[in-house]
């Protein structure tokens, strides 16, 4: 069977940047005009290395309309082959959030995903019905990331993963602690709050959808080389020159990952790489599962049978969770094209049924 890499889906949310488009300026105690919030745009925004760039005109936005001025100002310029574009939107049908579609609708053709803050708290899963009928008429391409902020949304979840314009959902876990009277820690909160995180994973895998991670607010001093990406570099540049906060944004970063989130959030550029390297399997890992995959396809062991592997007894799952490192670096936009033909011709391989068990999120054969 020919795989195209149509049947893998949309690449994924990965690393996604918090950025105010009008933020406030400490050293001057005053909020940016529209002049210098456009100057810190060109430098930055245009040059980020995140995965997606999340404007947010929700709690993060103080001056809103002026921030919106200033998406409609750049965002028709913003080179974006490699980057995402997300616009967190204000609770549905609030005075904010009208003002908010008008300015998705002008800019419908720059914009990739729309992120509903605090999604079905007020009128259930019908916010993301009416919201995709309307997206539908301006842009069928923009898909919905509901923030779940509240155990009503989490009660829900499987309604509002049911809308295929629903591919990834948020755990917003600060204003959810704040619902649910948890105090939550910013070195332990993976802990204190694994509970809810394995209820949303569980419904989540069931339709097929991605899960997006919490953000830190640990900020530190020390931001992590971009070339560092093989484990023993991380660790020694830990060791050696992390601090407290990143150690901990890397270890939470690494939890999430190996529970199969498809993306995080992150409020400072120095948490970008740390949690990309956390979320995107290694150069070295890819070839050992590699090598993994084409030990079985030898030994015809891919739907049936056992090898011996460096030590290890693998079978078909394992087979699956190597096949899964593969298509994970590839929705993180880390697979080479050559690797990525040699993940399709294993898929190829495989029945249907095996295909959607290892990777929910592609297309439905």
């Amino acid at each position: 069977m020919t795989i195209s890499t149509s049947v893998l889906g949309d690449f994924w949310p990965g690393i996604q940047l918090y950025y105010p488009p009008v933020k406030y300026a400490p050293s001057l105690g005053i909020y940016e005009d529209l002049e210098a919030a456009a100057l810190r745009f060109k430098k930055h925004a245009r040059n980020t290395n995140a995965h997606t760039l999340l404007f947010d005109l929700e709690d993060g936005c103080r001056q809103k309309a002026l921030s919106r001025d200033l998406l409609r100002q750049e965002l028709p310029d913003l080179e974006r082959d490699d980057v995402t574009v997300a616009v967190r939107i204000n609770p549905f049908r609030t005075e904010e959030y009208d003002k908010d579609i008008q300015m998705v609708r002008d800019l419908a053709d720059h914009i990739d995903v729309v992120m509903l803050a605090k999604a079905g708290e007020a009128y259930g899963a019908a916010e993301i019905r009416d919201l995709s009928a309307w997206l539908a008429g301006v842009n069928g391409r923009i898909t919905i990331q509901p923030i779940i902020e509240h155990p009503k949304s989490l009660k829900i979840a499987p309604e509002i993963m049911a809308y295929p314009t629903v591919r990834h959902v948020v755990f917003g876990i600060h204003d959810f602690s704040k619902a649910m009277g948890i105090h939550i820690t910013p070195e332990h909160w993976t802990e204190e709050l694994k509970f809810f995180l394995n209820q949303i994973l569980f419904e989540a895998r069931i339709a097929g959808k991605g899960v997006i991670g919490g953000v830190e607010v640990l900020i530190g001093d020390s931001t992590m080389p971009d070339n560092f990406v093989e484990p023993h570099d991380i660790r020694r540049w830990l060791d050696l020159h992390g601090d407290h906060e990143s150690r901990v944004v890397f270890r939470h970063a690494c939890e999430e990952a190996a529970l199969g989130l498809t993306g995080k959030q992150a409020i400072h550029p120095s948490h970008i790489h740390l949690c990309k390297v956390a979320y995107t399997p290694s150069p070295t890992e890819i070839l050992r599962n590699i090598r993994i995959l084409k030990a079985a396809v030898e030994a015809d062991a891919l739907l049936g049978g056992a090898i011996k592997f460096e030590g290890e007894m693998l079978d078909p799952p394992m087979f699956g969770k190597a096949l899964q490192v593969l298509l994970r670096a590839h929705a993180l936009r880390a697979l080479s094209e050559e690797d990525t033909r040699f993940a399709l011709t294993v898929l190829g391989m495989l029945p249907a049924q095996v295909i959607r068990e290892n990777w929910p999120y592609g297309v439905i054969l």
